[in-house]
């Protein structure tokens, strides 16, 4: 069972309830923990933008290199995951209906699209966002 920060929050607030019984205490304790989260907040998306700039000050270094096995992996890659994209969605379909146009029934391979979009997002740095909203607060 997943125990996220929505059960977080509720649980604190059962806590409150239960152990402290003056409004004014109770009030403090729930702006310090809205404080707390607030920081908490902050902190990771300081720490995602310190690791974004270092990603791309990486970049730069590998794509001003003139080594092709420093300069081209990632383009490769990218290269890679855009004709699979094109293949799958694109090439396949269409190549399929011309065939089955034409009476040739030929099985075409299959890609795993599930790898190949985990590698894709994490080149193009899609895959952490999500995660950072749902942290902030955005649903």
């Amino acid at each position: 069972m997943a125990f996220g920060l929505d059960d977080a929050a509720s649980a604190f607030f059962q806590i409150v309830n239960k152990f402290i019984p003056d409004p004014a205490q109770k009030a403090a304790a729930i702006q310090e923990h809205e404080k707390l989260v607030q920081e908490m907040n902050l902190a990771i998306l300081n720490a995602d933008k310190e690791i974004a700039t270092a990603q791309i000050e990486v970049n730069k270094v590998e794509a001003a290199s003139e080594n092709l096995f420093v300069s081209g992996a990632r383009p490769f890659i990218l290269w890679v995951c855009g004709i699979a994209l094109a293949y799958h969605f694109v090439l396949q379909p269409l190549i399929t209906f011309v065939l089955a146009a034409f009476d040739h029934m030929i099985v075409l391979p299959v890609f795993d699209m599930d790898t190949l979009n985990t590698v894709l997002m994490g080149l193009l740095g899609l895959g952490g966002l999500r995660t950072v909203e749902k942290t902030i607060g955005k649903r």
